[in-house]
C-alpha cells in the first residue's frame, strides 16, 4: 500500500507525483520565500503636470536592462541585482516620460511619451541612481502607475547549493518548485495588472456610452417635441378677419 501523502494529478487524471507529508511544510516555506522576494510593489497616482522619482543604491559593475511596455504589458528592469516592472493602468494614452540618472546626475536614459523601449546599462560607480516618471506633458489627465522593484538576487535555498557536488534528489526538486513558484507569482502579477487595465478601459467606455445615451435621449426628446409643434402648426385653422366698408 503506498504511503499517505499529497498526490499531484495531471490532465486526464494521470498521477504525477506522490509527495510525503514532511515535504508539505517545506513547500509552504518555499511559497513564502517566493512571495517575500517580490514584496516591493507600488501603485501610485501620477497627477497631471507632476513628476515622481525613485532612488536605488546600485553597486559598481552591476549590469541592468531597462525594458518597458506601457500600453499593453509590463515593464521589467532586470540585471544582476534588480528587477522592476512598470504598467500605466489608467489615464490618457497610457504613456509617460522616463528618465534615468546616475549618482553624478548624468542622464543615462531619457525618452518622451514612450509605450515600449529597451535600454541596457552597467553601473559605472557605486551610489544612488534615480529613475523618474513624468506626466508633465499632460494638462488634465492623471495616470495610475504600477511599479515593481526588486533588489538583490534570491539567496540560495540551501547553504551548499553552489557546491561542486551534485544536489540530492529532494534538493533539486525543491529548487525546481521554488523557480516554478516564482514564475507563478510573475504570471499572477502580470495578469492581475492586465485585468486592472482592462477593467479601467471598460469602466471608461461604460461612462462614455452612458453619457452619450443620455445626450441622445435628450436630443430625441427635443426633436420629438419640435416635430409635434411643427405638425400642429400645419393643421391649425388660421382665422381670417373681414372688414365691411359702409356705403
Amino acid at each position: 500500500m503506498p504511503p499517505r501523502g499529497c498526490v499531484a494529478v495531471g490532465p486526464r487524471g494521470r498521477r504525477l507525483a506522490l509527495l510525503p507529508p514532511p515535504l508539505l511544510p517545506l513547500l509552504l516555506l518555499l511559497a513564502l520565500r517566493a512571495c517575500a522576494a517580490r514584496a516591493s510593489e507600488i501603485t501610485f497616482e501620477l497627477p497631471d503636470n507632476a513628476k515622481q522619482c525613485f532612488y536605488e543604491e546600485i553597486a559598481q559593475g552591476t549590469k541592468c536592462t531597462l525594458e518597458f511596455q506601457i500600453r499593453r504589458g509590463r515593464v521589467s528592469l532586470e540585471g544582476k541585482s534588480r528587477v522592476a516592472q512598470l504598467l500605466v493602468i489608467t489615464g490618457g494614452h497610457y504613456d509617460v516620460d522616463c528618465r534615468l540618472e546616475d549618482p553624478d546626475g548624468i542622464v543615462l536614459y531619457k525618452e518622451m511619451k514612450k509605450q515600449y523601449d529597451s535600454f541596457t546599462f552597467t553601473a559605472s560607480r557605486n551610489g544612488t541612481y534615480k529613475f523618474c516618471f513624468s506626466n508633465e506633458f499632460s494638462t488634465f489627465t492623471h495616470k495610475t502607475v504600477y511599479f515593481d522593484f526588486q533588489v538583490g538576487e534570491d539567496p540560495p535555498l540551501f547553504p551548499s547549493e553552489n557546491r561542486v557536488t551534485a544536489l540530492t534528489q529532494m534538493e533539486s526538486a525543491c529548487v525546481s518548485i521554488h523557480e516554478a513558484l516564482k514564475s507563478v507569482i510573475d504570471y499572477q502579477t502580470h495578469f492581475r495588472l492586465r485585468e486592472a487595465q482592462g477593467r479601467s478601459r471598460a469602466e471608461d467606455l461604460n461612462t462614455r456610452v452612458a453619457y452619450w445615451s443620455i445626450g441622445e435621449a435628450i436630443i430625441l426628446l427635443v426633436v420629438s417635441i419640435g416635430q409635434v409643434f411643427l405638425l400642429k402648426s400645419f393643421f391649425s385653422d388660421k382665422r381670417t378677419t373681414t372688414t365691411r366698408v359702409g356705403s
